[in-house]
């Protein structure tokens, strides 16, 4: 079981994107979808009734997660999902497949450092990268630092592996002398956190955009101990008022979800309970487990 999972937000149509994705890549399956009550629903969730609150599936084995959330965040660049190709011809067919009804960020064509590399928005408005490696077959969350967190992917590279277990640096990459940026600042890292691969690159160039909620990582703890120590860690610097049901926003300004197994609770026999769980649930930035089984096992 993967220890991070990539966590996609959608306004009402993230059904519609799951089976895009599904019916793209190989290996690939709706594992489970909870949805919202059919029964008219407060604000915020006015309008989702019947929507997914919470769905995993499978793309090319790997893990996602996604839900319909409102329109609260939007998809922009500064998280995109990297995907490594094989072979040229391979990574112009999945292009092919994802790029219609999107828009184009970098033309797909060779580059110095790819035999095939394009980098677009698909029609829900995630941003996809494809390129070519001898070891392709992997979907990689990609981390862009802009604006004030230019100049900061070295750093916040040490701060995440020394928060993970089992992490490490493969890669750090430095643009050069008439490369397009600044000389010594990151134009590629590669890192890993739980085994998991991440990517990162920084820009000095205007860009109208920052981390948001839309792409988030969730961490599945196994314990409340595990969930005070991911919670402690990833909030220090990060924004008070981002923090809410197990979700929080680091300093860096990209968000994380710290929860435990919520199954249990969210989906147990006892419906009455699931719901308490989750009204108890929406009233925590942290996680309690111990307050969660109150909720779930006493009227």
């Amino acid at each position: 079981m993967q220890k991070i999972t990539p966590f996609l937000w959608f306004d009402k149509n993230a059904e519609d994107a799951i089976n895009f994705y599904t019916s793209v890549f190989p290996n690939s399956k709706t594992v489970s979808i909870k949805r919202y009550p059919e029964g008219p629903l407060g604000d915020p969730w006015k309008g989702l009734e019947g929507k997914i609150l919470t769905a995993v599936f499978e793309l090319m084995g790997q893990r996602f997660m996604a839900l319909d959330g409102g329109p609260y965040f939007t998809f922009n660049p500064a998280v995109s999902l990297t995907l490594t190709c094989a072979t040229p011809e391979e990574a112009k067919s999945f292009y092919d497949k994802l790029s219609p009804g999107g828009g184009v960020l970098m033309e797909f064509q060779e580059y110095p450092w790819s035999k095939a590399y394009g980098w677009f928005t698909d029609k829900f408005g995630l941003s996809w990268q494809i390129n070519t490696q001898a070891d392709g077959g992997k979907i990689i969350p990609s981390l862009m630092f802009v604006g004030d967190k230019f100049g900061k992917v070295e750093e916040a590279i040490g701060f995440y592996t020394s928060v993970f277990k089992n992490s490490s640096v493969a890669l750090i990459s430095t643009y050069k002398e008439g490369e397009g940026d600044v000389p010594g600042k990151v134009n590629h890292a590669l890192f890993f956190l739980e085994g998991e691969p991440f990517t990162a690159m920084e820009s000095s160039l205007e860009h109208k955009f920052a981390p948001n909620g839309a792409v988030s990582f969730l961490i599945e703890c196994k314990d409340q101990a595990e969930i005070d120590y991911y919670w402690e860690k990833l909030t220090e610097g990060g924004d008070p008022k981002a923090q809410q049901c197990g979700w929080l926003q680091d300093k860096y300004g990209f968000s994380w979800q710290v929860t435990p197994d919520m199954d249990a609770w969210l989906n147990g026999p006892d419906k009455a309970g699931a719901d308490r769980a989750m009204q108890a649930m929406l009233q925590m930035k942290k996680i309690d487990i111990a307050k969660l089984e109150e909720a779930y096992n006493h009227a």
